[in-house]
């Protein structure tokens, strides 16, 4: 097939196009996952952390 006789070379090939069609659909599922909400201690990590910043 297209002159490659060797079937590891075929089975590499392969290998490498299946990883890459499950990379693009793990992508698609997972496009927007991963948004969640602030909580407050989080809020409140970050005002003092603004604090800590115009201190110095």
């Amino acid at each position: 097939m297209f002159g490659i006789d060797d079937p590891q070379v075929w089975s590499a090939y392969l290998v490498c196009i299946l990883s890459t069609l499950f990379c693009v659909v793990y992508g698609i599922v997972n496009w927007n996952k991963g948004d969640e909400e602030v909580h407050k201690e989080d809020q409140a990590w970050v005002a003092g952390e603004k604090s800590v910043e115009e201190k110095l």
